[in-house]
C-alpha cells in the first residue's frame, strides 16, 4: 500500500512546531522563511526517493574486450542524512566492478551512488544497496564498494569525536577473492582529493 505523501503545508507546519519545540519562536522574523526553506532543502536531500537505480542501466554497453577486466571509480563525493537523528553524514566512495556481458559509463557510477545516498541511511545498508544495484543490472564477475564517511551525529553529539571516519565495504566475486583488487578501493581512501579512474 503506497503511503500518502504529506502536503508541502502539512511539512512546513511539521518544522514550525520542530522550531517551537527547540525553545525559539518560530513566529520570529529570522525564522518566518526557515519552514519553506527546510522543505525545499528535504526535497533535494532526499531526492533519491523519487529516482530508481534501474534507470541508469538501459543503456549499458557490451562488454568486449574488457570482460574479465576491472572497472574502478575512486573518489566519488557523496552527502547523506542518517536515519537514526536525520543528521548529515558525508565523505567518499570507491566504486568496482570486474566486467562480466556488460560495461556502464562512468557518470551512471556516480549517479548510482548519489542515488541511494540522497535517502535516509545508514552507511552499511548504502554500501549493500550500491553493490546489490551493480550486481543485479550488470551481472559482473565481481564487486567492490568502499565508503569512507564523516557523521555529525558522532561528530556534536554522544561521544564528539569530529575527526573520526566510518569505514564500510562490501566485496563479493573476484573482489572477495583477491586482494589485489581489493587494494585498488582501499588505495583511494583518506587523502583523495579527485576522482580517479582505473580500467583494465
Amino acid at each position: 500500500m503506497t503511503r500518502e505523501r504529506p502536503s508541502r503545508a502539512e511539512a512546513e507546519a511539521a518544522v514550525r512546531t520542530l522550531l517551537a519545540f527547540s525553545g525559539d519562536d518560530p513566529g520570529r522574523e529570522e525564522l518566518r522563511a526557515t519552514p519553506a526553506r527546510v522543505v525545499e532543502a528535504f526535497e533535494e536531500y532526499f531526492s533519491g526517493y523519487r529516482r530508481e537505480a534501474a534507470e541508469l542501466f538501459r543503456d549499458r554497453m557490451p562488454a568486449g574486450p574488457m570482460r574479465g577486466q576491472p572497472v574502478v571509480l575512486r573518489g566519488i563525493d557523496f552527502a547523506s542524512h542518517c536515519e537514526h537523528h536525520l543528521a548529515p553524514f558525508f565523505g567518499t566512495a570507491q566504486v568496482g566492478f570486474i566486467a562480466g556481458e556488460n560495461l556502464v559509463g562512468l557518470g551512471q557510477l556516480v549517479e548510482l551512488v548519489r542515488i541511494y545516498s540522497r535517502r535516509l541511511q545508514i552507511q552499511e545498508r548504502l554500501t549493500r544497496q550500491i553493490a546489490d544495484a551493480l550486481e543485479a543490472h550488470l551481472a559482473p564477475l565481481g564487486v567492490g564498494v568502499l565508503l569512507e564517511a564523516t557523521h555529525t551525529c558522532a561528530a556534536v553529539r554522544g561521544p564528539c569525536q569530529p575527526r573520526g571516519r566510518f569505514v564500510t565495504a562490501c566485496f563479493r566475486g573476484a573482489f572477495a577473492e583477491d586482494s589485489a583488487l581489493r587494494e585498488l578501493l582501499r588505495s583511494g581512501t583518506t587523502g583523495s582529493s579527485s576522482p580517479s579512474v582505473v580500467c583494465g
